[in-house]
């Protein structure tokens, strides 16, 4: 595995007390030592494997929840086939008390299979859990349903989410390698679809990375930044940051918070940007590099300048939005792509 700069820590902060307006405004990442260590599944982990699977099995509300199983093949790693054509595990639904012994049956296993359960909302499958275990989002104005990721020994390839992101390790260690939005042509990104985890991510094998096929990947290791979280310890990963994660215990627990700094009536920008690309990547240079000047004018400029020398009641679309006009916006771009 390569190496990056160590990421920034801080130390001694409590849950429901942690800087997040800062932390977002800054746009940097963080590992928030220890804020978890009191989460009574991050005591029961600390006690013994045993006890944290009891613990969660208290919880579970019998309801089927979906995984990813991968051979002992994959070595861990939920990815593609040779081609980029199919993904190389399988998606599977069933108890989560099943999936628990399942997973525990492997912890003495050499080479074993991968199970991954992934961004399991944690209100519905573990009623109850967030109660004795929680980051005090809600305690600050942030409105972030809380997601748990359960599995053994697996790598997820580096990716990058929309949301600002909290990441608390509950049960196991985690190293996580993080990467600025910058970095994404060194990154080497992979198919829309399909994709592992519903997300691009990067095809470069960090424990193997071929240089001759990927040599960018040496610029964008650069600027990487490290860390290992032991159990109890948080990361804020701020919004577009690439990261790579990898559970590094035969069994390992996290829960993660997701939220957006935006108004909820404000689109996501990914369907803006499949949109553009069928709009706009193919047409001749001469009229792309036209188009780029009117996306820096109406979007990626200062926002208030497209609309400045008219009046308000004019503005329309060149005024901040609200959530009428979002409602307006989306009926108009409904009724065009369906023409």
């Amino acid at each position: 595995m390569l190496d990056g700069v160590a990421m920034r820590t801080l130390e001694g902060l409590q849950p429901g007390a942690l800087p997040l307006e800062a932390l977002v405004a800054a746009g940097e990442p963080v590992v928030l030592r220890g804020i978890a260590r009191d989460w009574a599944l991050a005591q029961a982990g600390l006690r013994s494997t045993g006890e944290a699977l009891t613990y969660l099995r208290g919880f579970d509300a019998g309801l089927p929840v979906q995984y990813s199983y991968g051979g002992p093949e994959i070595e861990g790693r939920p990815f593609y086939n040779d081609d980029f054509t199919q993904l190389n595990f399988e998606v599977r639904r069933g108890l989560l008390t099943q999936v628990l012994e399942e997973i525990a049956d492997t912890f003495d296993v050499p080479k074993p299979p991968t199970y991954y359960v992934a961004s399991l909302l944690i209100e519905r499958a573990l009623p109850g859990f967030a109660q004795a275990n929680d980051a005090g989002l809600a305690g600050q104005g942030i409105d972030a349903s809380a997601s748990i990721w359960i599995g053994n020994r697996v790598t997820a390839s580096c990716h990058y989410d929309t949301p600002d992101n909290l990441a608390c390790c509950a049960v196991g260690r985690r190293r996580f390698t993080l990467f600025p939005p910058e970095q994404i042509d060194n990154l080497y990104p992979g198919p829309l679809e399909p994709t592992p985890g519903g997300q691009v991510v990067s095809v470069v094998d960090f424990d193997r990375p071929d240089f001759d096929r990927h040599p960018r990947f040496r610029d964008a290791l650069a600027s990487a930044q490290t860390a290992v979280l032991e159990p109890g310890d948080a990361i804020f990963i701020p919004s577009m940051w690439w990261h790579h994660v990898r559970s590094l215990e035969p069994f390992n627990v996290l829960v993660n918070y997701w939220w957006r700094s935006v108004p909820s009536f404000l689109s996501s920008p990914l369907p803006a940007l499949q949109h553009a690309m069928w709009a706009l990547r193919d047409l001749p240079e001469r009229e792309k590099k036209a188009w780029a000047t009117i996306f820096e004018y109406y979007v990626f400029g200062p926002g208030e300048r497209a609309g400045q020398h008219l009046p308000d009641a004019a503005r329309g679309e060149l005024a901040p939005f609200d959530e009428m006009q979002a409602r307006r916006t989306r009926a108009q771009l409904l009724s065009r792509l369906n023409r």
